[in-house]
């Protein structure tokens, strides 16, 4: 999580980087499926991009955390 307070042009730009990687997600999860229920189905192509949804996954979580704003405990 960032130590400073987002300025309203980085939270745009965060905001900007997560609907294009929730966009990609979307889109590979479509693929996946196309892929899996097309025989005959390419299994390392299907893992490679189950591997790339998985970091889109990781970094999609990590934008919306840095998004929140920090709560004092």
């Amino acid at each position: 999580m960032p130590s400073h307070t987002l300025n309203d042009a980085e939270v745009a730009d965060l905001r900007h980087q997560l609907q294009e990687l929730q966009v990609e997600h979307r889109d590979l999860d479509l693929v996946i499926a196309h892929l899996t229920d097309s025989p005959p189905s390419d299994d390392l192509l299907i893992r490679r991009l189950k591997k790339r949804k998985l970091a889109l996954k990781d970094r999609i979580l990590h934008l919306e955390q840095m998004l929140v704003p920090d709560i004092p405990a």
